[in-house]
């Protein structure tokens, strides 16, 4: 899964997550009391506790994706750092609210415990999800320090060769220096004997 794919799947969990605070906030608390209406109430303040870790995450996210991506991500997480704040003010108004029903009326009306039950496991359902996704964040982190590190090595490597290069270039020119010194000193010594055959032959000597 690319960074991308992965930092969308972030943003439909945290949306969930979100519309469960929000019916939790706007339907169920207001229409509780007494036990049942804590326990919601606590189901809620954990999954707004759920969404911070998922806004979390995604801010672990931006560092794998492409930098020309970042403007436009960091403003839907602002975005969504908004909307987690308005759900936290909005759940204290309905903790503080006077309770709906009474207990009796409610003991007389059924209970939905069942729904409690099965919003507790898909909460952690999610809560695992996060987790498995978290652990794979970490280890494509820890994928790309190996990879940096190996490149530097790498890099270090090349850079020794090259040193290793210009020495061997800088010996083979100072010895080609040195080789044209001393053909330079054997044409003069050539040029000067034969000026010498010149002159004796000029003067009759053998």
């Amino acid at each position: 899964m690319s960074g991308s794919e992965l930092f969308e799947s972030y943003e439909n969990d945290f949306n969930q997550v979100s519309a469960s605070i929000g019916n939790k906030i706007n339907k169920t608390i207001p229409s509780q009391a007494g036990e049942k209406r804590k326990a919601t109430i606590r189901a809620a303040e954990r999954e707004i506790e759920e969404a911070e870790e998922i806004i979390s995450q995604m801010e672990m996210e931006l560092l794998n994706t492409q930098q020309s991506s970042r403007s436009r991500l960091q403003t839907r997480i602002r975005g969504l750092k908004s909307d987690l704040e308005k759900l936290k003010r909005d759940l204290k108004r309905a903790s503080s609210r006077v309770s709906g029903p009474t207990d009796r009326e409610e003991l007389l009306a059924g209970t939905n415990g069942t729904d409690l039950d099965s919003a507790s496991m898909d909460q952690r359902a999610r809560l695992l999800t996060g987790t498995e996704r978290l652990a794979d964040s970490s280890r494509r982190l820890q994928d790309s320090h190996r990879i940096a590190l190996e490149t530097e090595t790498i890099g270090a490597n090349v850079l020794e060769d090259i040193r290793r290069q210009r020495e061997q270039i800088l010996h083979t020119r100072n010895t080609l220096m040195e080789a044209d010194s001393y053909i330079d000193k054997a044409q003069r010594t050539l040029k000067g004997m034969a000026r010498r055959m010149q002159t004796n032959q000029a003067c009759g000597k053998p």
